[in-house]
């Protein structure tokens, strides 16, 4: 029988408040353990939470950007079930009454656009973190993370393939960024992603018994997780065997998913109202006044970049896919007004850099006004393109500008017109079969001569003005 995958996704986002969202302990990731907590954040008798109207804020435009109905009225509730990181013995988040519903994400895969709903969005504060030991059966909890302010948003089950569940969280994930309301890493956990899967036969309208997946740090282990994940059901399914509903976990080193316990109802958590926080009101001058503060996001922004800049409309998603890249593309063009030299050069020498190197953008070494001299000089004709990528080498390892490096190694290009017919002459009588070539028709052998130029000129000669010297002396 034939398959068809149901996948729902649940994102939560820790959101970039210098405060926890109902005290005033900071939120900076990597402080030693258990120093940012207090009776409020560690649910000591009579502490009482205060509600930080940033994190609202926060919430409330990312529900804006995906096109939510804000609801007038939220309510907090207490989420009820027991484990070692959560030191109140509930997580103070929202139930029946979110902040925000009803919202949607365009993504597009091999080059089909699909809009994926978005079921809610509401605040929440994340737990504690436990670290287990590497040689003991022993696990320490970590309090610092518990109460930093998240929203959950939580996809309605219209993706079909992990690569659409990946172009959807990328998609909030660069929305989330560009709103500067989370930093999107995954890797610290201040971006994470529950998937919900189910099969059923294709064509069907019923939904099957849904797994859920936790576990999944990075945009590969989504992807990697979903595909082991429905090929297990497909297995199971086919063998005439049920599905068990159940929370399973990613097991990087494995590659497989492994259960982890069975997966909970919401009337298992015992939701109520907190009876310590009043309901959040939302009025249409507060969000009006957010909706000023909203910056470009990237779909306007990809257009701009077609329309204002003449970008293929490929180039203009791969440079808006990033924040800081988009950023860097821009204030480069400033620098040098060639905006597909620019692309160009970003989306292949640039790019190429940023996978090897540790830090990402924030941490490269070559500015955007840096690049952009780079590329005048190989537009002025001082340097060719292939000295101009050692040149480019150079930067990145010391961040040196351009004009230092090239002056330091003699680089600039020969356009000495002399000194080339010289050395092209010396060529061309050392390679008199090549010539005959040549002459008798075959063409392609000017390639042939212009390489040997290049290469006893270090790659310092003008192609374009080699190319004319060896066509005027083959012409004699």
């Amino acid at each position: 029988m034939e398959y068809e995958a149901v996948i729902g996704l649940e994102v939560h986002a820790q959101l970039l408040t210098r405060a926890k969202i109902f005290c005033g302990c900071p939120t900076a990731f990597g402080a030693l353990p258990n120093t940012q907590t207090c009776p409020v954040c560690l649910g000591m008798p009579g502490s009482l939470p205060v509600l930080n109207k940033k994190a609202v804020e926060f919430a409330l435009k990312m529900a804006l950007a995906t096109g939510c109905t804000i609801n007038p009225e939220s309510i907090f509730a207490r989420k009820n079930y027991f484990y070692p990181d959560l030191p109140k013995g509930y997580q103070i988040s929202q139930y029946e009454a979110p902040l925000a519903e009803h919202g949607h994400l365009p993504i597009r895969v091999d080059g089909e656009l699909k809009r994926i709903g978005i079921t809610r969005i509401h605040l929440e504060e994340d737990a504690g973190k436990l670290v287990h030991h590497e040689t003991r059966p022993v696990s320490l909890v970590d309090f610092n993370r518990t109460g930093v302010p998240l929203i959950e948003i939580v996809s309605e089950p219209d993706l079909s393939t992990p690569e659409e569940a990946v172009a959807y969280l990328k998609g909030l994930r660069n929305i989330l960024v560009y709103l500067e309301v989370c930093d999107g890493n995954m890797e610290e956990g201040s971006l994470r992603c529950d998937a919900n899967v189910s099969l059923r036969p294709a064509g069907a309208t019923a939904l099957g018994t849904k797994v859920e997946l936790k576990n999944m740090n990075s945009f590969r282990f989504v992807k990697a997780a979903l595909e082991f994940e429905i090929r297990r059901q497909r297995a199971l399914l086919d063998a005439g065997r049920g599905i068990i509903q159940e929370t399973r976990l990613w097991d990087t080193a494995q590659g497989q998913t492994v259960s982890m316990r069975g997966k909970e109802e919401a009337h298992d958590y015992r939701y109520f109202p907190d009876p310590d926080l009043v309901p959040v009101k939302v009025d249409g001058d507060w969000l009006a006044s957010l909706r000023k503060e909203l910056p470009e996001l990237p779909a306007a922004r990809e257009e701009r970049f077609v329309a204002q800049y003449g970008l293929p409309p490929y180039d203009a998603e791969v440079l808006t896919s990033d924040k800081a890249l988009a950023d860097y593309f821009e204030a480069t063009v400033k620098e040098f007004p060639h905006p597909k030299q620019v692309s160009n050069w970003i989306m292949v020498e640039l790019m190429r850099v940023l996978k090897q190197e540790e830090g990402g953008l924030g941490a490269c070494k070559v500015s955007p006004g840096a690049l952009g001299k780079l590329l005048a000089l190989v537009e002025a004709g001082t340097i060719s393109g292939k000295i101009a990528k050692a040149v480019f080498e150079d930067m990145v390892a010391t961040g040196k500008e351009p004009e230092v490096i090239i002056k330091e190694k003699g680089l600039v290009q020969i356009t000495d017109t002399e000194a080339l017919e010289a050395a092209a002459q010396e060529i061309l009588a050392a390679h008199p079969q090549e010539v005959a070539d040549y002459r008798a028709g075959k063409t392609k052998v000017l390639g042939f001569f212009v390489g040997q130029l290049m290469r006893q000129t270090k790659g310092q000669a003008n192609p374009q003005l080699a190319n004319e010297v060896f066509k005027q002396l083959l012409a004699s």
